[in-house]
Order: structure tokens, then C-alpha cells, then sequence
């Protein structure tokens, strides 16, 4: 175990992954997106028999490829990252978390190559029926390479199906279904792969709005937007329901990051939701006397019904949490402090037990190991120093959360009103209405990285949920080289997504082959 890590590394390490992460999730979405949608606009080809949706179909598939390509450059970058920046977690949990990478790298990826080169290829080489089993094939790839990545993380923010083992001082995986099919990994897939959706169809709809704009392909660009639309609706439909169940599995295993994103300092019971908000900066200490909030506007009892499907349920808030003393299902729970002791009780027993197995102490082995997995539950715990590094960032994890719910609910009613003034085609003669579509583009990629920092933010200072701190998993690196590397990747990486927009600017400039 690493103790004494100088914190500027760690805050680099956070940051060099953090930028990676985000740079790449500009391009995963769309690729889960704009795979349904294609795969959809080509089933209706080959139910109609007409070369428009064909052309139309290619020109999606075009967008999909230049954005596929860069999303897998900046994907392996982000996990070559967990053995440079940070190889204690990797030694630590990777014989589990390398489970689902792997099955993400030799099941999905080999399916996305193989059916891919198919579904750009083999227009004219292979019948219309197995060419569109290679479009979906390569869509249903793409959805498989999230859910084993997702999975992933899912076990990440709530590590189950797991033995440590105290003598590789390593975290063995003892039921693989336990990891793959946890509540929070069924619900972070379904939410991610159908919020995905919605940031393609936004993009469908607000790239054929341009179009419209330009006077150009009217009847390629209605047709777009109303596929578009219909998906987007659907998935934004789907999304509230995977939302509640995300936050029910937030509030079962990472209760700290629920009153993150509430800005619940007190719990209480018939706790409102917080719909509109403004959090006050006078307020430094979780525990001192000043208002959390400026403003607020709440929905009553919600938060409550929502995490516990009773409306008058406890819900812990923050002081909760650190001070410990509330009820819980099996009795009460424990302070912050109690948990950080009982972890360092753990951390002790694993050292005693390793000198042990070098004396050969046979009694002292069973004693420590008892110990150990007596107070394994809290292990991660003692290496946090003060209570108040339990507690993540409350303005950056509450604004993010409301700015991704505020706009899905946006996403919905702009679907909506799309597909009604499509249904005459009236949107091809309101430009307000094209200038809206065309601009709601950069607000679902908000929208998008917005939820991803409710997921990371949220569970700080844990790398695995109650397991592994940060300050724990990062590598024996030198900050400056960290620092370095940071910059290096942000001109690379900014870089690759300049020549992304230019290539996609330049597709979609020329259009799609009809004729007008």
C-alpha cells in the first residue's frame, strides 16, 4: 500500500484522467446515437425499397465513421492510463476490473471490426439483408463495448461480487455475475446507452435543421429530423425511468454523493427534491450554522420517495454521514471516525498477518486474517486523515446534476414540438424553430458530460467506492512528469477534435447524394 503521496500528484493524476475521460465522451455518445438511427433509416429502406432513405442512411454512416474513428484513438489512451498514472488500483482491484475491459476488447470490439467494414464496404458485395445485419451488428457492438466498460465503473462506485485476498494484497473476483449484473451496472448501462440517443438524435435533428436553413435536401432533412425526433423522444422517455433507478442505487450504496447532489446537509424524513436551487458560498464548514441554500424551490417529499419509494423516509444529509447516530435497516450507523478507525484496525491487521506468514505463525495468521475481514468492510477508510475529505465537491456535484436534469426535460418538450410541427412540415419554414435544433447541439453535449461529473465527482475521495482511495491508487510518479503529460494530451487531444469538426464540417457541407 502507498501511504505519503504528495497531493499535487494525485490532483495531476485526477486531472490528466479526467481530461481524457472527457475528451473522449465527445465521441462516445454519438457513436451509440447515430448507430440507432442509421440502423433504423436502413430497416426503412429495406422495407420501402427507396434509394432515398439508401443515400440518406450512407450520409449518417458517413458522420458515424469519422466520429467512430477518433472515439476509439482517445478510448485506449484512457485505459493505457490505468497502468502509467495509476497501477496501485490496477494492482490492487485489476482482476477485476480488467474482467470487463478485456470481454469489452476481444467480444464487442472484434464485432464493431468485423461487421464495420461491411457496413461501408459491402453496399453492392452482399444482399440488402445481410447488410443491414452488419449495420445493426455494428451498432449492437458499439452498445456492447459501453455495457462491459460500464460495467467497469459500475463496480467502481459499488465493488460486489469480490474476495480480498490478504496475501497478493489484491481484490480476486468470486462470482463474475455479481459484477455484470448488479442494480448499478444494469441501470448506469441502460441510462448511459439511452441518454446516448438522445445527444445523437439532438445532433440528427440540429445538423437537418442546417439544411433547412440553407434551403438545401428539404426532403432528406425532414426525413432525418423526424427519425431523429422519434428516437430522441423515446430514449429521453426511457431516460427518466433509468434516472429513478439510478438514483435509488445512488442512495443504497453512496449515500455521500446523493447529499452531494441535493445539497442535503441535515437529513430528515419527507425530504423535498430541490428542483431549482442556488447553494450560498458564505456556508465553509458541513457543520456550522449557515443556510446551504440562497434559494430554493422544492418539490415536497420527492427526494424521499424517490430513494427509498416511501414518501416518508429518512434520507442521511452530509452532517448525517460525518456524525454518524442515525437509523439505518440494520441498526444504527457508524461516524465517519469510526469507520476511518476500524479501517486503520485493517489496514494494521494486513500488516500483521503478512509478518506473520514470514514467521510461519500459524495462530497469529488466523488471529490477524480474522481481523482483517472482521473490518474489511471499512478498509479504505483508514486511509482517509479527516473526515471532511469524505464530503466531494457540493457546488460542482449540485449544478451538474440540475444542469443534466433541466435540460432532458428541455430535450423533451424541443422533441416534442419537432416532431409536431414536422408532422405538416412547418418546421421547414420556421427558422426560429431550425436556429433552435441547430443550437441545442453543444447543450446535449452539456448535458452529456454534466451527468458523467454527477457519476466521478460525486463518489470522491474513493477510486472504488469505500475500498480505495485516490490518494491510494495513483502510481509512484513525479508530479511534474504528470503535469506534463497533462499538456501533452490536451494538445493532442484538442488537436484530434479539431480535425474531427473540420472533417464532419466538411461531410456535411457537401451533403448527402440526392439529387434536389
Amino acid at each position: 500500500m502507498v501511504e505519503n503521496i504528495d497531493s499535487s500528484l494525485i490532483d495531476w493524476s485526477r486531472a490528466q484522467f479526467a481530461l481524457t475521460a472527457i475528451y473522449h465522451w465527445l465521441f462516445v455518445p454519438l457513436t451509440l446515437g447515430l448507430g440507432v438511427i442509421m440502423s433504423v433509416m436502413e430497416t426503412i429502406y429495406l422495407k420501402t425499397g427507396k434509394e432515398f432513405w439508401k443515400q440518406t442512411a450512407k450520409f449518417w454512416m458517413k458522420l458515424f465513421g469519422i466520429n467512430f474513428a477518433i472515439g476509439v484513438a482517445t478510448g485506449l489512451i484512457l485505459e493505457f492510463q490505468f497502468g502509467t498514472n495509476w497501477s496501485n488500483y490496477s494492482w490492487i482491484v485489476g482482476d477485476i476490473f480488467g474482467a470487463p475491459l478485456a470481454i469489452e476488447g476481444i467480444v464487442a470490439f472484434f464485432l464493431e471490426g468485423t461487421f464495420i467494414a461491411i457496413m461501408f464496404f459491402g453496399w453492392n458485395k452482399v444482399s440488402k439483408g445481410m447488410h443491414l445485419s452488419a449495420t445493426w451488428l455494428t451498432t449492437i457492438g458499439a452498445t456492447l463495448s459501453a455495457l462491459w466498460i460500464l460495467i467497469a465503473n459500475a463496480w467502481m462506485q459499488y465493488p460486489t461480487g469480490m474476495q480480498f485476498n490478504p496475501d497478493t494484497v489484491r481484490s480476486e473476483m468470486v462470482d463474475f455475475w455479481a459484477v455484470a449484473l448488479s442494480p448499478m451496472a444494469i441501470n448506469k448501462f441502460f441510462h448511459t446507452v439511452l441518454s446516448s440517443w438522445i445527444l445523437g438524435s439532438v445532433f440528427v435533428v440540429g445538423i437537418s435543421s442546417w439544411f433547412l436553413l440553407k434551403k438545401r435536401q428539404r426532403p432528406f432533412a425532414l426525413a432525418s429530423i423526424k427519425v431523429g425526433a422519434i428516437v430522441g423522444l423515446i430514449g429521453s422517455l426511457l431516460t427518466i425511468w433509468t434516472g429513478d433507478g439510478s438514483a435509488y442505487c445512488v442512495a443504497r450504496f453512496q449515500p455521500m454523493k446523493l447529499a452531494a447532489m441535493e445539497g442535503l446537509y441535515k437529513g430528515s424524513e419527507g425530504v423535498g427534491l430541490v428542483a431549482v436551487g442556488v447553494l450560498n458560498p458564505a456556508k465553509k464548514e458541513y457543520n456550522d450554522s449557515v443556510d446551504p441554500f440562497l434559494f430554493k424551490i422544492e418539490i415536497p417529499k420527492m427526494l424521499s420517495l424517490l430513494t427509498d419509494r416511501k414518501a416518508d423516509a429518512f434520507v442521511p444529509g452530509i452532517v448525517d454521514l460525518i456524525d454518524g447516530a442515525y437509523p439505518t435497516g440494520n441498526g444504527v450507523a457508524l461516524s465517519a471516525k469510526e469507520k476511518i478507525a476500524r479501517g486503520k484496525v485493517a489496514i494494521q491487521a494486513l500488516a500483521d498477518y503478512q509478518q506473520a506468514v514470514k514467521e510461519k505463525n500459524e495462530s497469529a495468521k488466523v488471529l490477524h486474517r480474522a481481523t482483517l475481514e472482521e473490518n474489511f468492510k471499512y478498509f479504505g477508510y483508514g486511509y482517509i486523515k479527516d473526515p471532511t475529505q469524505l464530503i466531494p465537491s457540493i457546488p460542482l456535484t449540485f449544478y451538474a446534476f440540475r444542469i443534466m436534469v433541466i435540460l432532458g426535460g428541455y430535450f423533451i418538450l424541443m422533441f416534442i414540438v419537432v416532431l409536431i410541427y414536422t408532422k405538416k412540415e412547418k418546421i421547414a419554414n420556421l427558422k426560429w424553430m431550425q436556429w433552435i435544433c441547430l443550437w441545442t447541439i453543444p447543450l446535449a453535449y452539456i448535458a452529456s458530460q454534466a451527468g458523467w461529473i454527477v457519476t466521478e465527482v460525486g463518489r470522491q475521495p474513493w477510486a472504488i467506492q469505500d475500498l480505495l482511495p485516490t490518494g491510494v491508487a495513483v502510481s509512484k510518479l513525479s508530479a511534474s512528469s504528470v503535469q506534463l503529460t497533462f499538456f501533452l494530451f490536451l494538445i493532442l487531444f484538442t488537436t484530434l477534435l479539431i480535425a474531427e469538426i473540420r472533417i464532419m464540417v466538411k461531410a456535411i457541407k457537401k451533403g448527402p447524394e440526392l439529387s434536389e
